[in-house]
């Protein structure tokens, strides 16, 4: 590329950036951030709906652009002119399909290339939705949708019994759905058609390495099973561990830091979205109950038995997030190994998964996923009853 053809800096602004999912079938998912400098160094923003992810660790040479996403071991490598970027975006996470074409347009705050007429408040609301659905894989969510300002964008999440979607965003134009999220880990493309009588039918792209059918219908009264009793444990018998930190220092509930206190143990992964949004509220928590007693121990289960990497991304997050509470590094891969971790539980099926315990460091409640920001009332019940709960086992 000649230098005639690129600015020495990108353009400040709002620009379009663009995941080609699949090439031949013309897949696009998009997603909206800015541009800018910030005392003179690069800043990007990505949004999601209501959610904006400050990217700052960002290089340029020449007319090459790079940056990685903040928290997860995701980054883009690009070219820029004077008004497009072009590149690919690496998710390390995967080992395979884990580049995905970029492009990203000056100019434009407009996620999907159509234009929002008055609403018809079609969506608003709950909806009963199967991923697979008529298939021995199929699951329950439920689709969370709401019109933004009396208009045609939308906005919402799906609720899974292992978390949730975060944030979506999107436009119903034509009586066909199209939502879109990108957080560097979760790259997320729903398009439906809405059919008479209120049914929902299309495609989940996930990356360029996964898509499948999903169906839903308007169900106001659709309930998932109780996060509280996903996973099962021994109530009458005292909880133990033992794991370095990221300094090697063996850690386990017998030290001195938390004898006699109640103790929240977050079984986590720094690559997993909802851990992520869990790790925020849990750090909030932290700096307001601590004082009191409260302690916080996660079990950082990597997608890497190397510790030193592991290390890095575990270091990454509590700098990013400002995380004060202990994080542990098992070096131990997947569900099963914390299954196997924790022989008072029946099972681990998902990332995260929360263990109160009380000041005896037995079990008192287990949480299974998390319900984050985006799932708007459900997070606030959530935070309602975890600080309940909270306040009780300090009391005790």
């Amino acid at each position: 590329m000649s230098a005639m053809m690129f600015s020495k800096k990108p353009k400040e602004g709002s620009y379009r950036g663009v995941l080609i999912l699949d090439e031949g079938l013309n897949i696009e998912l998009p997603f909206n951030f800015e541009f800018s400098y910030q005392d003179k160094k690069p800043r990007i923003v990505i949004r999601n709906a209501d959610e904006k992810i400050v990217v700052d660790e960002i290089e340029i040479k020449k007319d090459s652009l790079f940056f990685k996403m903040p928290v997860f071991d995701t980054e883009f490598r690009c070219r820029f002119t004077s008004n497009n970027w072009e590149g690919i975006w690496i998710n390390h996470y995967r080992k395979d399909k884990n580049k995905i074409r970029f492009k990203a347009e000056y100019g434009t705050d407009q996620r999907f290339e159509f234009a929002a007429g008055p609403s018809e408040p079609l969506l608003e609301g709950r909806w009963e939705t199967h991923f697979s659905p008529q298939t021995k894989d199929s699951t329950l969510a439920i689709g969370l949708f709401h019109h933004i300002e009396q208009s045609k964008y939308i906005s919402g999440t799906f609720l899974t019994e292992t978390g949730d979607y975060r944030y979506l965003e999107g436009i119903l134009h034509e009586k066909k759905l199209y939502l879109s999220c990108f957080d560097g880990s979760h790259a997320f493309l729903f398009i439906a058609d809405l059919q008479s009588p209120g049914t929902l039918k299309g495609k989940f792209y996930s990356g360029a390495h996964w898509v499948e059918n999903w169906e839903a219908v308007k169900n106001e009264y659709i309930q998932l099973k109780d996060a509280e009793q996903i996973t099962l444990f021994k109530s009458n018998e005292v909880l133990n561990f033992s794991f370095p930190d990221p300094d090697k220092n063996t850690v386990t509930l017998n030290d001195p830091k938390f004898l006699n206190k109640p103790v929240i143990i977050q079984i986590m992964g720094t690559w997993c979205p909802n851990c992520m949004d869990e790790t925020k509220y849990l750090s909030e928590l932290y700096k307001r109950y601590q004082a009191e007693g409260l302690e916080i121990v996660a079990l950082a289960f990597e997608k890497t038995e190397d510790f030193e990497k592991a290390k890095r991304q575990v270091l990454r997050l509590k700098s990013k997030l400002n995380v004060e509470y202990d994080i542990l590094i098992t070096q131990q891969i997947g569900k099963d190994k914390a299954s196997q971790s924790l022989p008072l539980l029946n099972k681990i099926s998902a990332f995260p998964t929360t263990l109160f315990l009380n000041r005896e460091h037995k079990i008192v409640k287990t949480h299974t996923g998390f319900s984050g920001p985006a799932t708007g009332k459900e997070y606030e019940v959530f935070k309602q009853s975890t600080e309940q709960l909270i306040l009780q086992l300090l009391k005790n």
